[in-house]
């Protein structure tokens, strides 16, 4: 009887080896689900093969062809799709570095090795920059020695830039600085020493034209239209006899003007006289046009002819405020009692220069009790004005002597029996005092009827000169 071996006992118990099939389906599916890392680099790869050229798929195949060879030496799947990205993004990124270290370098490799150039900066002497571009601190002695002009380029400003000229040898041949636009400076070595030289250039003139509309004030108004100061300053001078600027503007009155303007090669260098202008004050519009007689002597007209000047202009302070009207029947802020307030008080900061508003004589510059320093002026036999309460005289106003209309005759103060900086004008007439606001101001003469023709035939085209370039620009702005 052949004995049956008896059977072996399985390796694993029935409920572990449906646990291990149960994991082993899942597992496939996850598989089948999220492709391996090697998978997922493939199918990157294929992205960027058809994004390449046929040349750039050749040769990363032929790349791979070598990787595959020598099998020790090749990347993880992430390096071989990284690199060539990584690359590619850092060579697209230095060629324009590259590119611009390239033209950086040609003109600097261009550039006279012996011209060298330097700004001048706070605390900087002519000492200190000749030291930077190698010179010695002495050579300044020797350099500006032999004319006394060349001190000119010890008086430095901030920004301004020197240009030096050496020799092979390092030694100064040519010094240079521009002033400005319309003026440079330069020191030549010769065989006697240096040479100071000036160079002026003389602008070209052309006629300029502008427009403002007037929304807080004269100032802010004008520079929003493109006037300078200087200008704008010119303006309320011509039309300072029929306007008072500190209180007659009103939102939405205009100004045109035609004026000089400086150009050196197409750049604008500063500007000269007002030729016309136009002001549009409360409805009521005045003119301007400036004319030279046959004498020489300069004067603005109307367009008519009649004269814009007057024996006194409207307020002796530019752009003041009002502070205090004429009046009988005032409370004084000091006294605290009713007391006349004879005149017109301007308010303006401290040192607000102060103006003569008619030619004559000082029958006072000095102190006179509760106006403090006091300049009073006589016109002819029949006006008389005060100006009180002063900080100081401008340098030759002393009794005695003459003034100007619209001379600097002193400056705003507090002294006196004053609560603030302000002045204090009066005017009177024959003796009385009169509201100088509301004083009928005598004209100047008009224009010689020898020559009204020939200023006419001048005022007429700058007038219709106004008129196109207004209505030019208001159509423009329109579009």
């Amino acid at each position: 009887m052949i004995d049956t071996p008896p059977k072996a006992p399985p390796l694993y118990p029935k409920s572990h080896l449906l646990a291990a099939s149960g994991i082993a389906a899942l597992l496939s599916l996850a598989l089948l689900v999220f492709p391996s890392s090697e998978v997922e680099a493939k199918r990157t790869n294929l992205n960027l093969d058809l994004e390449m050229s046929a040349e750039q798929h050749t040769q990363d195949q032929d790349a791979q062809d070598t990787a595959q060879a020598t099998p020790q030496d090749a990347p993880s799947p992430f390096a071989q799709i990284d690199a060539p990205e990584d690359s590619t993004e850092q060579t697209a990124a230095a060629e324009p570095e590259a590119e611009a270290a390239k033209q950086a370098a040609a003109p600097a490799a261009a550039k006279n090795p012996n011209h060298r150039e330097v700004v001048v900066t706070k605390g900087d002497t002519l000492s200190t920059l000749f030291e930077k571009v190698g010179l010695p601190a002495t050579a300044v002695h020797d350099v500006i020695a032999g004319d006394k002009q060349a001190r000119q380029f010890t008086k430095l400003q901030n920004g301004q830039i020197l240009q030096f000229e050496l020799s092979q040898d390092g030694q100064l041949n040519k010094l240079h600085s521009k002033l400005s636009d319309l003026e440079s400076i330069s020191l030549s070595k010769g065989a006697s020493g240096y040479t100071f030289s000036r160079e002026t250039s003389k602008p070209d003139t052309r006629n300029a034209y502008v427009h403002g509309v007037i929304n807080s004030s004269l100032s802010v108004s004008a520079q929003r239209a493109g006037l300078a100061h200087s200008m704008t300053m010119q303006m309320a001078d011509i039309f300072g006899y029929d306007i008072d600027f500190a209180q007659d503007l009103r939102k939405g009155d205009e100004f045109d003007v035609v004026y000089e303007q400086k150009v050196v090669n197409g750049k604008t260098v500063g500007t000269g006289n007002i030729l016309a202008a136009r002001f549009t004050n409360r409805g009521k519009t005045y003119t301007a046009v400036r004319y030279v007689n046959k004498s020489g002597n300069t004067n603005y007209y109307t367009a008519e002819g009649n004269s814009m000047r007057k024996a006194f202009i409207r307020t002796p302070v530019d752009f003041a405020r009002i502070s205090s009207v004429f009046s009988m029947g005032r409370k004084h802020p000091i006294l605290n009692k009713i007391r006349a307030h004879k005149g017109v008080d301007y308010a303006a900061p401290r040192g607000t220069p102060i103006k003569a508003t008619g030619d004559g004589k000082v029958l006072l510059a000095g102190r006179r009790g509760g106006y403090g320093n006091t300049v009073i002026i006589q016109h002819g036999d029949t006006y008389r004005t005060l100006y009180g309460h002063m900080q100081g005289f401008a340098k030759g106003v002393q009794t005695g002597g003459s003034v100007k209309q619209g001379q600097v005759i002193g400056y705003i103060g507090t002294t006196g029996l004053s609560t603030g900086p302000h002045l204090h004008y009066e005017f009177q007439v024959n003796g009385v005092h009169v509201d100088p606001l509301g004083q009928k101001l005598p004209m100047a003469e008009p224009i010689a009827k020898a020559e009204k023709q020939r200023f006419m035939q001048m005022s007429q085209p700058l007038m219709a000169r106004m008129d196109q370039d207004k209505a030019t620009k208001l159509a423009s702005n329109k579009r």
